[in-house]
């Protein structure tokens, strides 16, 4: 895979020369590498095709370069997905995941200024893409974690946690997807005594629109404007207001895995063979 052909899939489109990419609140560039000041004017907007040439840069400058296995494909590209019912993320939060993503495989360690060049770039919905050279400025090939996309996964969930989001392990992610032009054949649901019991469980623990639910966003809001005032009692009581909200999540999954209990899930539909069930929260990792 080149860096044009990662930006293209990135992007959901081709690469021009026509078209810019900014770094600016709200642009398409969330997130890059430490050094990028270097090599632009604050006030020149780069195009699609430059911000291509700019990742391939260290390919050209350092030929020779290979991993240690000899591989000399040295585009890296890493797809997160955000589940569906995922609150919409701001251009920080968007930031954040770009950066804990490029740290935790290896391409941004803190503090060094000859890590490797990379982009993130959220330019579709619910989805966000980093992109690097695995080639750093010093020419020597960066260092990855043994078990990169198990990595990846445990950095997924924990991004999860700490911004609200919904988890492709919990028992609420979507079904799989349907095979094209195949019919939906479910079993029938079997009653049993215990149900209206678990209805009221499964009505609490509802994630979007649930009592517990409207408690929760209406603590997150409280939080985010707490955040954004002056002081030092401000910040602890957003902080504490967070953290009121991530239990109040969690009180809501108990609540749910209690309800299965009482009352298990419609038995699984039964179809012909899908495609590969893709992670719907930030934890794939594409090939290079």
């Amino acid at each position: 895979m080149t860096a044009e052909d990662a930006l293209a899939e990135a992007l959901g489109r081709e690469i021009s020369l026509n078209e810019g990419l900014t770094t600016e609140p709200g642009g398409t560039v969330v997130a890059h590498s430490n050094r990028l000041d270097h090599y632009t004017d604050e006030d020149e907007t780069w195009s699609s095709a430059t911000w291509a040439d700019h990742l391939a840069d260290p390919s050209l400058e350092h030929p020779l370069a290979s991993g240690p296995d000899g591989d000399r494909r040295a585009i890296l590209h890493v797809t997160a997905h955000m589940h569906r019912l995922d609150r919409e993320l701001n251009h920080a939060e968007w930031s954040e995941i770009g950066y804990r993503i490029a740290r935790v495989a290896g391409i941004a360690p803190p503090g060094d200024d000859q890590a490797c060049q990379w982009i993130a770039v959220q330019a579709q919905p619910g989805r966000l893409d980093v992109i690097a050279n695995l080639i750093r400025l010093d020419g020597t090939w960066s260092t990855q974690p043994r078990r990169l996309l198990q990595t990846l996964v445990a950095e997924a969930r924990s991004i999860e946690a700490d911004l609200l989001l919904h988890s492709s392990h919990r028992q609420d992610s979507p079904r799989r997807d349907r095979a094209p032009g195949l019919e939906h054949v479910a079993s029938p649901r079997v009653p049993t005594a215990t149900g209206p019991l678990a209805g009221i469980l499964r009505q609490l623990a509802t994630e979007q629109s649930g009592p517990i639910s409207t408690v929760r966003q209406l603590v997150e809001e409280v939080g985010r404007q707490a955040a954004t005032l002056p002081g030092d009692q401000t910040k602890a009581a957003a902080r504490d207001l967070f953290w009121t909200a991530r239990r109040l999540y969690g009180l809501q999954e108990q609540l749910g895995e209690i309800a299965s209990r009482l009352q298990p899930s419609e038995p699984s539909a039964a179809l012909a063979p899908a495609r590969p069930v893709q992670a719907p929260a930030a934890s794939r990792a594409a090939g290079r």
